[in-house]
């Protein structure tokens, strides 16, 4: 039953996901919102919703080892895996500005998380943890990030996304309240599950959540990457994974530690390394090969590093 419930979360979470950027996209075009801030906030926000909800219950809950495990396992995972078969799919290649704003920006976002969650190193204290005041730090940097994209979005014209289908305002209602519902329950079924699962085989809840919690939170940006490079929208496929990362730390663990602060253990340093590591390499291979394409001996090489990277959990326990 554990399982099944797990199984059936992570279903309802991502149907959830998915009405709630119909719903709210078609909304917003009827008020004559541009497609490109409609592609940044709405569905960059609606791909991090999984996160975001089990986030919010697993803070609720007291489980700050899944709300991080989930959030770092998240980010990883966003560059490895789903950025290495999206590349595989079809090279990716991408803009300028995404090289040299966004890509550092989230590298930005992981350096910040490894100051603000190591109190034990940087100021000696007895332990350490994501505070309420950190998280109000995180939200800061999000709105610095969202007064970029919205600056943006005044200067281009290009559309970033397909135009969904025109539906009625009652639907497009009722399709926003009925994907919250769904995150809502899919998020608490979600992390009730991993608790049990990780209890019954005697292993960290953090490794749950860096592993099955976070691959199944991040299927939404793997849809939606892997159907971009698909159809040769590539600027997209890794503007998804790289605007998600920031959304996951600033927006989701920053609302995440404002709810409850969060316990940070030491060891949660390898994978907040780790995820330096990642996007400093993403930023590197736009300069390798062929300039500003991530092409598909280079999406192989990601997928070897996360299978290497996902032995190395599961041996650590």
């Amino acid at each position: 039953m554990t399982y099944f419930l797990l199984i059936i979360g992570f279903i309802i979470l991502i149907k959830g996901a998915d009405l709630l950027v119909e719903g709210a996209s078609s909304i917003a075009q009827k008020l004559n919102v541009s497609d490109l801030v409609i592609g940044l906030t709405v569905v960059a926000f609606g791909t991090s919703a999984p996160e975001m909800f089990v986030n919010v219950f697993a803070s609720i809950e007291g489980n700050s080892n899944i709300a991080i495990g989930n959030i770092l396992g998240s980010s990883i995972a966003n560059i490895f895996l789903i950025l290495g078969v999206s590349a595989m799919i079809y090279p990716l290649a991408v803009k300028n500005n995404t090289v040299w704003k966004e890509i550092p920006f989230s590298l930005l976002a992981a350096l910040i998380l490894g100051i603000l969650a190591n109190d034990y190193l940087i100021d000696h204290k007895a332990s350490s943890e994501l505070s309420r005041s950190d998280g109000l730090v995180l939200l800061g940097f999000f709105i610095i990030f969202m007064y970029y994209i919205f600056s943006i979005a005044k200067k281009s014209e290009h559309i970033l996304k397909e135009e969904s289908p025109q539906i009625s305002n009652f639907r497009a209602v009722a399709y926003i309240l009925l994907g919250l519902s769904g995150l809502v329950l899919g998020g608490s079924w979600i992390v009730n599950a991993a608790v049990k699962i990780a209890s019954q085989f005697g292993v960290s809840e953090y490794l749950i959540g860096l592993t099955v919690v976070a691959v199944g939170t991040s299927l939404p940006e793997l849809a939606t990457s892997a159907m971009a490079a698909y159809k040769r929208n590539t600027d997209i496929a890794i503007g998804n994974v790289v605007g998600s990362n920031i959304f996951n730390i600033f927006w989701v663990l920053g609302i995440s530690a404002v709810i409850k602060p969060l316990p940070f253990q030491p060891t949660g340093n390898s994978e907040i390394a780790m995820t330096i590591v990642a996007s400093i390499l993403l930023f590197l291979v736009f300069f390798v090969g062929k300039k500003h394409v991530l092409e598909k001996w280079q999406g192989a090489l990601f997928l070897l590093l996360y299978a290497g990277y996902t032995s190395f959990l599961i041996i650590r326990g």
